[in-house]
């Protein structure tokens, strides 16, 4: 079953609080796809859930926050069993309200990153180092 992650993970891209600039541009660019209704999410190719990026197991808690679940095409088209608690998500921490506003954000910065992703960034190779040698 998929279930959405408790709260959106520290490097989460919809999250207000984190840096600009720490994933690379294709990810930021899927997110705005999920603003528009059912049939503008088909037309956009978004046919997959969101899945978190550090929790690759879970659904993205930022990207169930800031989108209508209810019209999510990746959710109706998906074989997996979804938790219903997706449906009705609520963010602990403040998200962007769109997409579009998390991925303008997200992008801003990708030339130049600052202390803080350039930090984010380590903590992710990390992350993802550690899950290799574990599987």
């Amino acid at each position: 079953m998929l279930t959405v992650r408790k709260r959106p993970c520290p490097s989460c891209p919809y999250r207000r609080d984190v840096p600009s600039g720490i994933w690379a541009e294709g990810e930021y660019a899927k997110l705005p796809a999920y603003d528009l209704g059912t049939i503008g999410q088909a037309e956009a190719g978004a046919f997959a859930p969101f899945c978190c990026h550090s929790s690759p197991d879970l659904l993205c808690a930022g990207w169930a926050g800031t989108h209508d679940m209810a019209e999510n095409l990746a959710l109706r088209l998906s074989r997996k069993d979804i938790d219903p608690a997706a449906y009705d998500y609520v963010s602990p921490v403040p998200l962007f309200g769109s997409g579009t506003e998390a991925a303008e954000h997200g992008v801003r910065d990708l030339e130049r990153p600052g202390a803080r992703a350039l930090a984010q960034m380590a903590k992710l190779r990390r992350i993802v180092a550690a899950r290799k040698s574990e599987g």
